[in-house]
């Protein structure tokens, strides 16, 4: 990839409009498989939590160096504090609306 288009993105504001949601990595060792069904049984060591959909898009922008804007619509629920911190994290502007249905 030509550096200097990735360069350009700096000092740049982008707005980034979409579905924005929370993805969650579970890590863990897996020991065995469940006799009842074909998936492992994992043995969790710790959890972490990035961006996800456009919420994504917006922290990739921001990791080269643009201003992300990012506009959506997100569930009242008891990860928004989450999102909204991994989004501050990564220096995102956030102006989401919360949805409490």
């Amino acid at each position: 990839m030509d550096r200097g288009l990735i360069d350009k993105f700096a000092g740049k504001t982008v707005l980034v409009l979409g579905d924005v949601m929370l993805d969650k990595y579970v890590w863990g060792e897996v020991t065995r498989i469940s006799p009842e069904a074909p998936v492992p049984i994992v043995h969790v060591q710790r959890e972490s939590y990035a961006p996800g959909g456009a919420a994504n898009v917006a922290s990739n922008l921001a990791a080269l160096g643009a201003k992300a804007v990012l506009v959506g619509v997100v569930g009242d629920d008891s990860h928004k504090k989450v999102l909204a911190g991994e989004l501050e994290k990564r220096k995102i502007v956030a102006k989401l609306l919360w949805d409490d249905r």
